[in-house]
């Protein structure tokens, strides 16, 4: 690790976890607190003819049975993606009507969990169905070309030359189709509220990585002031997009709150999680590559087909990666929307960029077969230092170290090219693959404050939230390398509205966005610190300063915004709207990016598919905290295995839903699965990109995971899979 890098600390939350200590929003727990429990609609599209609660309301401990007739006086928060709050813009039990199999029909609140299980259970529906269709090729789907949509206002389409004219000049060409399943985030915490009013005012637990939208969200749906709205999450057990906005069962937590008078805790159940909150997507791409003979990439086009729900336009982002893999001398991205009878999509971790690269590198690695050429070699020659979208250059851009680093430590010299040329003596194909990943660079503003003590507290309050990824090491020691204290001593207050405005954190810029406000804050500091002290400051403690100068405390606030972004830029901060900038910061273009080299053995007889070892080396800027980023980067590979070789949500065309609403059934990799992971970091500071130099990890790390495995696969078995997950019967 270069001397830059920050010191490689234990994670500063880590004992207090492993104690139990922190307090998840489904384990809170509070005196005259009320379970709530779910009613769902078991029809996939239609609308509620009749309800018939009186049973459920009969059953001892049922404090309240809440329908859409309960429910008049709320109004939807509205979709994130278009100036609202919620994953989606349809908030249900708002009326009779059925977007979706699984939705809530109705909520009953008990002194008891299981009283208010078995009531829901005892609710009669009689419904009005309606057709319906839940897959990308079911008859009554609707096409939406994205760039015919207000969508076009910030996701530009990827135009660069004439592809087409390149392609038809094109020496070698590559043309395939490739599927990647819907899959669903499974965090170990379920998406889980409790609700508790004082008066007007109302305070939220929740985990979550967006808590400023559950506020403004919350407060919109239910006519309050923001101000009179608490969000407090200073832990979510795991996130990963799911968690990024107002979910469904907030405002349903605080309506039951409000009408019971009493706290209400409500956790979604796990096949809840399937049916209620977003999911990635199914999509399908279409690529073609053609290059000339010396292996340059002349040409590449991109064309996708993404699901999203009849109510909400879920945005589709996933040229705007595939086209700064490489320097393509010309390019074309294309995405289509496909209406269909779901709740809206929504980001998990690699949203767009972990099928985008599946697709284009499975079809890179074609190309190399095509033209008789090392994959690392051909990955290396179309090498750029421009960004292909804009002709701007990158801020750092360091794949070809990424590539030599990895290509080294995994040994790659020692593979032969040929396809199922490597096997052991019992017959066991093995098979090399290599792929690379990239993932936009974002800026949010955000707003820090520092407080310091003279009896040694440390206090830094900042936009940001802690999904397990470790961002409150990464602040502590940013704060404690200013002031010169140790880590330990650093409280850090994140996913709290009553200390800073809290913007989402996602798509990997917590740690570039709340890292440079951090240092800034620590800076003011300093200085502030510098004007009190009698005498030098060096050596001392700013509690020693305080306590000489006769101060209790010492008080700053630091503001800190993307490159290009205006001052009213902080007006939608505090509003819980997105206030994203990048990856075009108009001089230069960042992006993250990683290489990955996979062995799979494949079994000879039962084809079952085994991953021995990974190699995976990442360009992320500055390295803040080594000991978080290689256990992101480990986990980002492991999520990356799961995805390549287990997970699919299935899809129930005839019913609606998704079928393996459990961990039983929807597959995810288990300590057996998984080898030897070894990770190594560029560790190159990016100050082009911001002052701390840091670029994005936590996503980047599983985007090109699965490509690297399905092009280990064809190297050992000589077949060419173009569709997610690879299973057994891709190879018999």
């Amino acid at each position: 690790m270069s001397k830059l890098s920050f010191p490689d600390i234990p994670r500063v939350d880590a004992y207090d976890k492993v104690r139990g200590k922190p307090i998840f929003a489904a384990d809170d727990t509070r005196p005259g607190l009320l379970h709530a429990a779910l009613a769902i609609s078991t029809i996939p599209k239609g609308y509620v003819v009749t309800l018939n609660t009186e049973a459920a309301g009969r059953v001892p401990g049922v404090r309240l049975v809440l329908t859409h007739e309960g429910m008049t006086a709320v109004k939807s928060s509205g979709f994130i993606m278009g100036g609202g709050y919620g994953f989606q813009s349809f908030q249900p039990m708002l009326s009779p009507t059925i977007a979706y199999r699984g939705q809530p029909i109705a909520l009953v609140a008990a002194d008891t969990l299981e009283a208010a299980v078995e009531a829901t259970h005892l609710i009669e529906a009689e419904y009005m169905e309606e057709p319906f269709s839940v897959t990308l090729d079911a008859m009554g789907t609707e096409i939406v070309q994205q760039a015919e949509t207000p969508l076009k206002n910030f996701i530009p389409e990827i135009i660069a030359g004439d592809p087409d004219k390149a392609l038809a000049e094109a020496s070698v060409t590559i043309e395939a189709t490739i599927n990647c399943p819907p899959q669903h985030q499974n965090p170990i915490e379920l998406i889980s509220t409790v609700a508790e009013w004082d008066g007007d005012k109302l305070t939220i637990h929740e985990g979550t990585q967006n808590a400023e939208a559950i506020r403004h969200g919350v407060a919109l749906g239910l006519g309050l002031n923001p101000e009179n709205v608490a969000v407090i999450s200073p832990f979510a057990g795991g996130g990963f997009g799911q968690k990024n906005s107002l979910q469904m069962q907030t405002v349903l937590a605080a309506v039951a709150a409000r009408e019971t008078g009493r706290p209400v805790k409500l956790v979604v159940p796990r096949a809840g999680v399937f049916h209620d909150a977003s999911f990635r997507p199914a999509s399908r791409h279409h690529i073609r590559l053609g290059a000339d003979k010396t292996g340059k990439m002349i040409a590449a086009i991109h064309e996708v087909d993404a699901q999203t729900s009849r109510h909400d336009l879920f945005p589709g982002e996933y040229t705007a990666t595939s086209a700064r893999l490489y320097g393509f001398s010309t390019f074309r991205g294309v995405e289509r929307l496909v209406r269909t009878d779901v709740q809206t999509p929504g980001y998990m971790r690699a949203p767009f960029e972990h099928p985008a690269c599946f697709a284009m590198e499975s079809c890179v690695d074609e190309l190399a077969y095509a033209l008789n050429q090392d994959p690392v070699a051909l990955r290396l020659a179309n090498d750029t230092t421009t960004d292909t979208a804009t002709g701007l250059p990158f801020s750092s851009r360091h794949v070809a170290e990424c590539l030599r680093r990895g290509a080294d430590r995994f040994g790659w010299a020692n593979r032969s090219m040929a396809p199922r040329s490597m096997q052991s003596s019992d017959g066991t194909e093995i098979g090399w693959g290599v792929a690379i990943g990239a993932y936009p660079g974002i800026i949010v503003p955000a707003i820090a404050h520092l407080k310091v003590t003279d009896g040694g507290d440390v206090i830094i309050s900042v936009g940001g939230h802690e999904m397990g990824q470790g961002i409150r090491t990464a602040l502590a020691t940013a704060i404690s390398c200013k002031l010169g204290i140790p880590a330990t001593t650093v409280t850090v207050v994140v996913g709290d509205t009553r200390s800073a405005p809290q913007h989402l954190t996602a798509g990997s810029w917590g740690t570039a966005s709340a890292i440079p406000a951090a240092e800034d804050a620590g800076d003011a500091m300093l200085k502030a610190l510098e004007t009190i002290a009698c005498g030098p400051r060096a050596g001392r403690s700013p509690a020693e300063i305080l306590k000489a100068s006769g101060r209790q405390s010492l008080e700053v606030e630091v503001r800190r915004k993307a490159p290009g972004q205006p001052d009213a830029i902080f007006d939608r901060l505090r509003a819980g709207l997105p206030s994203i900038g990048g990856p075009v910061f108009g001089s230069y273009v960042t992006f993250s990016y990683i290489a990955h080299f996979v062995e799979v053995q494949i079994e000879p007889s039962t084809r079952r598919i085994r991953v021995p070892r990974v190699v995976s080396v990442a360009d992320c800027g500055r390295v803040m905290s080594p000991r978080t980023a290689a256990s992101q980067l480990r986990g980002g590979v492991v999520w990356g295995i799961g995805a390549a070789l287990r997970e699919a949500s299935e899809v129930d065309s005839r019913y609606g839903g998704f079928l393996n609403a459990d961990l039983a059934e929807y597959l995810v990799p288990v300590n057996a699965d998984i080898g030897s992971i070894e990770v190594e970091f560029i560790d190159k500071p990016d100050t082009t990109f911001n002052s701390a130099g840091a670029k994005g990890l936590g996503e980047v790390c599983m985007v090109g995971v699965a490509a690297a495995i399905a092009n280990a696969v064809y190297h050992a078995s000589g077949r060419r899979v173009r569709e997610l997950p690879i299973r057994i019967e891709h190879l018999l």
